[in-house]
């Protein structure tokens, strides 16, 4: 009898997940009205397309630079490398068909190609993923607080804060469950996993050596963290100049809140590809709370996709010619 493929299990997980979110998407545009969500598109239109892709380059140089600073004596033309690395990384994850975790493994795998050594790209790749988790807790506890503030005016729903404070609760349980692993169970893997496949085997225990000295000193951990913050704050910052752009007046306050509250969301929701569904469920939910009417805060979800495809498809089309050279030169 042929043992079942693990991958083609997992593709077939993630096409179901893929396509429940889908469905939920179409959902919720449903519930809100097509028509309704379409006027909230031309109401952002071409203008807030082009500002939200304009400032992009932006969040994506913050996240190369937190990045970066894990490496010691890092060259800065490293900088250049991460940066694009990263922007590979997050497009990989928003536009194909993958979960985050084949985010993070396109992400090192751009950094190789780039020139960065696979050791060290893999290892301060999970030290990067555990600052940003991190952070990401701090713009998420900014986000539950601006709910609850907002709730407190008698606008309803308080529910949503119950629910959103056990979600941070649980986010912070499983940063501290990575940091745990990294740290204690990281040799046990390592060598679990080489009694199947030795290479890999030696590959993680290579990768665990490094990790112990990333760790330390911790200035350079709250370095990366507080650049990953930074990297939320301005990523949110320019989502309300596209919807000011667009000639609609929301607090700038209010769109930081939003964006936390959706990208904790999004970020418990990882196995679901691209984040589907769940990305505009969120914003039609939760967006009327802070002065986002449903429409346009869908609106504002799927212009953010449009982003995503300008930057993401010719990132992807130069990763894939890299790889392409790669081979032939092989």
């Amino acid at each position: 009898m042929t043992a079942p493929d693990p991958h083609r299990r997992a593709r077939r997980w993630a096409a179901l997940a893929l396509a429940a979110g889908a469905g939920l998407a179409i959902f919720v545009i449903g519930r809100v009205g097509a028509a309704e969500v379409g006027r909230g598109l031309e109401r952002i239109g071409w203008r807030g397309l082009f500002v939200l892709i304009a400032w992009a380059s932006l969040p994506y140089c913050i996240l190369g630079l937190a990045w970066f600073v894990l490496i010691p004596g890092s060259p800065w033309r490293d900088l250049g490398r991460l940066i694009r690395a990263r922007v590979i990384r997050d497009s990989t994850g928003e536009l194909l068909p993958l979960t985050a975790l084949g985010g993070f493994a396109a992400g090192v795998r751009a950094a190789v190609l780039l020139g960065i050594d696979a050791t060290t790209a893999a290892a301060a790749t999970v030290v990067d993923l555990t600052t940003e988790l991190i952070a990401q807790l701090g713009f998420t506890a900014l986000g539950v607080a601006l709910l609850a503030e907002r709730l407190s005016h008698g606008l309803g729903r308080e529910n949503i804060v119950e629910a959103a404070l056990l979600g941070l609760a649980l986010s912070a349980l499983a940063a501290a469950g990575f940091v745990l692993f990294q740290r204690r169970g990281w040799s046990a893997f390592s060598v679990l996993a080489g009694r199947l496949w030795p290479a890999l085997g030696r590959r993680l225990a290579d990768v665990g050596r490094m990790l112990a000295g990333l760790y330390e000193p911790v200035w350079r951990l709250a370095t990366s963290t507080a650049v990953h913050l930074t990297a939320w704050v301005a990523s949110a910052f320019g989502v309300w100049l596209a919807i000011a752009a667009a000639g609609q007046k929301v607090d700038p306050i209010a769109i930081i809140g939003l964006e936390a509250l959706v990208y904790a969301v999004r970020s418990v929701a990882f196995f679901t590809p691209m984040g589907a569904g769940v990305q505009e469920a969120t914003y039609a939910l939760i967006g009327p709370v802070f002065g986002l009417p449903a429409d346009l805060a869908i609106a504002v979800s799927l212009i953010k996709r449009a982003k995503d495809l300008v930057i993401g498809v010719p990132a992807l089309a130069l990763w894939q010619a890299a790889e392409g050279r790669r081979l032939l030169r092989g």
